[in-house]
């Protein structure tokens, strides 16, 4: 009998896109089943935002730089790509918060800004008094009746007040999702807190007895959260790709067009091709997908769905200007502090063995949701910024010089510039 070969194309190269070839190809072989896979990427690489730069023993990311090591799925994928034995676990160490262009440790065991240790919390300065005192409104307010999603912002300021969501909350979620919390979905960032809120009167004691670790993601003075590779991010991409050679890979070529042609779907390429296959699999950014579908009359409400643009910037500096807060692995910016910066991570101490000895790098974000003109900035107008700004914060002593280099792989004054926008 005669079997069935079933033609597949997943659109986009990303880690999204190759997971998705990868676990298709796995379930075919499994399963029995004749499936050709082609994958697409419109550009000459594959990893999409996972881009890692190797130079003179420093392992630069200029995209995402981890994952967190207590979801396992990335774990259980690399050891079924035989590189489990390259992972290297983060650092324990201490993140600060910037509220009103002051730096303070974030209270320990707090849940995305959440406190549950107050003597952690009211010893802290990332509060006023009132503040404090408004949290404590969570133990007495009643419980919402409200059980559907809604803003996550107007369901934290009802429960802990302005000040506590504007100085804590507001940056961590920020630094997470890159977005404004009064516009993302509770249901979609944190929705545990809606089942805490259905058995607990009281969302911070409900914390305290529920186990919800992968939110502590900024609590790592006692462990290390975080698992990266020894070759960076791109090590995954690599062993995908390389996983991946029975399948179709056609690098830089986009999609330009779909059809339903009977029971199959036509393609056009922009490389005056087409390709008809019985499913796709899109794994793209909502911007990317709207032209495509748009004549279709189809996803019409990706136009109304926000992002925003981000930079950052990885600066290398020799050890004689360290920072003299040393303690500081890591911060995040409330928006009522006047810095360009809005997080930075000190990689050197979060990942000591991915950087050589005697150096130090700073990894800097700027942009955020309603700010993102300041990455169309010049190259050298956001160096100098974020140059200014960890003089101000880790007290860093630096000359700064007005000329600067095209971003990329260029030294000047001993310090290496690294910027992507994402």
């Amino acid at each position: 009998m005669t079997v069935e070969t079933h033609k597949v194309v997943v659109v986009g190269g990303g880690i999204t896109g190759l997971s998705a070839a990868y676990y298709l190809q796995k379930q075919a072989i499994e399963q029995g089943l004749e499936i050709e896979i082609t994958l697409i990427e419109a550009a000459h690489r594959l990893g999409g935002k996972i881009q890692t730069l190797q130079k003179d023993g420093f392992v630069i990311e200029r995209g995402p730089d981890s994952f967190v090591s207590r979801k396992n799925s990335i774990q259980q994928l690399a050891r079924e790509l035989g590189i489990e034995n390259q992972l290297v676990q983060s650092a324990p160490g201490k993140t600060h918060v910037v509220v009103e262009n002051r730096l303070y440790p974030i209270p320990t065991e707090s849940v995305m800004g959440i406190p549950t240790n107050f003597a952690s919390f009211f010893t802290s300065g990332t509060s006023s008094w009132f503040g404090k005192i408004r949290t404590l409104g969570d133990f007495v307010l009643p419980a919402s009746t409200i059980l559907d999603d809604q803003p996550l912002g107007r369901f934290l300021r009802r429960r802990f007040g302005n000040e506590l969501v504007e100085n804590l909350i507001e940056p961590l979620f920020s630094g997470v999702f890159a977005g404004d919390i009064d516009r993302l979905s509770l249901k979609a960032t944190f929705p545990e807190l809606l089942a805490i809120k259905q058995q607990h009167r009281s969302l911070i004691h409900g914390l305290k007895k529920k186990k919800v670790s992968d939110y502590r993601a900024f609590d790592t003075e006692k462990e290390g959260l975080f698992q990266t590779f020894e070759g960076g991010l791109e090590t995954l991409v690599q062993a995908l790709e390389k996983e991946l050679e029975k399948c179709t890979i056609l690098k830089g070529i986009k999609v330009e067009k779909i059809e339903q042609q009977r029971r199959e779907i036509e393609l056009t390429l922009n490389n005056e091709t087409s390709i008809t296959v019985d499913g796709v699999i899109f794994a793209l950014p909502h911007a990317k997908l709207m032209p495509i579908f748009e004549p279709l009359g189809l996803l019409h409400g990706l136009k109304d769905m926000p992002s925003s643009s981000i930079a950052t910037v990885s600066i290398v500096l020799p050890e004689s200007v360290r920072a003299k807060k040393s303690d500081c692995t890591g911060f995040v910016v409330a928006r009522n502090s006047d810095f360009t910066i809005t997080a930075c991570s000190a990689a050197h101490l979060k990942w000591p063995s991915l950087t050589p000895s005697g150096k130090a790098v700073y990894r800097s974000f700027i942009g955020r949701v309603g700010d993102e003109a300041v990455v169309e900035l010049s190259d050298g107008e956001i160096v100098k910024a974020v140059l200014e700004d960890l003089q101000k914060l880790l007290d860093i002593q630096l000359i700064l010089n007005s000329q600067w280099f095209p971003v990329g792989k260029k030294r000047c004054h001993n310090i290496w510039l690294v910027m992507m926008n994402a």
